[in-house]
């Protein structure tokens, strides 16, 4: 059969037609809004699964534990039999031995205390060498709070890191931001008003794999994760989906987290659904290229905002004319 120019523009009339009534069921399909719960929770399940894995797979280490009060240490010194002996940390956070004395050991590690002893020996043997080692280890507090599955204050026994405790607390739940604060108290006795808060980011953390995040935790910090906003990006973009809000974010930047607009984009008429606190949603039409001209504002975005940028029928029409045309005149004249 041949496939002549007659052919083709019959082929051409039927994306009219398809393109006529594709614009009467457009502002229909606008209202649906995506699925963001089922994107949320995989993002949720990806991290809670990052969690599991790097506590299994990390190495334990002690290098980092404080001893304080209760823990029961092993102490031995080459040589002074005076000096070899178990012994409990009492409740003010000291220890006493023979020719040593008392020794303030709360808050230090075995490394640290193991030199205060030799130092102290110093003066009955050349070059004491000194091993401390935590035989018990006491029942730490540490508290963890806010979008977590079971936020509470856990007893601790032994040395753990940030991903332990969220594992410990159940892992994080769907509300929770991209970010964990670890707020510390002071060691000195003397300014336990004053307290150290460390940014933690999980995303870097979980999902890039930046393990030197996974810090160690000791007894008396509060790992608080805060809820955290979500914005979700769907249509004509080239990577759809649901971020992160970080801080300030703007309608221009959710644009960018989703690799910009693709070619088929209509960048003038794009909309905003926005949860009115009623079951409801406001929708915003926003003009891309508007904004991108410094003609329009840039829009900040709220929490659930949803961004659903819908294809220009014409471009899409015209795509696909410009496809049936290079079609037509490389098939006019062809016979079987």
């Amino acid at each position: 059969m041949i496939c002549n120019g007659r052919c083709t523009y019959l082929i051409i009339f039927s994306v009219v037609l398809a393109f006529i009534f594709g614009c009467s069921s457009s502002e229909h399909a606008l209202k649906s809004p995506p699925t963001v719960d089922l994107a949320i929770k995989k993002k949720t399940d990806r991290l809670n699964e990052a969690i599991m894995m790097s506590a299994a797979s990390r190495a334990k280490t002690m290098e980092d534990y404080l001893v304080g009060p209760e823990d029961l240490l092993e102490i031995e010194a080459y040589n002074v039999e005076e000096c070899k002996r178990t012994i409990r940390v009492n409740s003010q956070g000291d220890i006493a031995l023979p020719l040593v004395g008392v020794v303030e050991v709360n808050g230090k590690t075995t490394t640290e205390i193991e030199k205060e002893i030799a130092k102290k020996l110093e003066q009955y043997v050349q070059e004491p060498a000194v091993s401390v080692f935590v035989k018990e280890y006491r029942s730490q507090k540490i508290s963890v709070v806010g979008a977590v599955n079971n936020p509470q204050v856990y007893a601790i026994a032994g040395q753990r890191y940030l991903i332990d405790m969220l594992l410990t607390a159940g892992g994080i739940r769907e509300d929770a931001g991209s970010i964990c604060y670890i707020i510390r108290p002071s060691k000195d006795e003397s300014q336990k008003s004053i307290v150290e808060t460390i940014v933690i980011d999980l995303d870097e953390l979980l999902i890039n794999g930046n393990f030197s995040l996974n810090i160690p935790v000791f007894t008396g910090d509060v790992i608080n994760v805060p809820k955290g906003g979500v914005i979700f990006v769907d249509g004509a973009v080239k990577s759809p989906g649901v971020f992160s809000m970080r801080g300030k974010t703007t309608f221009v930047n959710a644009i960018a987290m989703a690799r910009g607009l693709s070619s088929e984009a209509k960048a003038s008429d794009i909309r905003i659904l926005r949860e009115k606190g009623t079951g409801e949603r406001d929708i915003i039409t926003v003009d891309y290229d508007a904004i991108s001209n410094g003609k329009s504002p840039d829009i900040l975005l709220a929490e659930n905002d949803i961004i659903i940028v819908p294809t220009s029928a014409l471009k899409s029409f015209f795509s696909s004319l410009r496809g049936l045309i290079s079609f037509g005149s490389t098939s006019v004249g062809m016979g079987p």
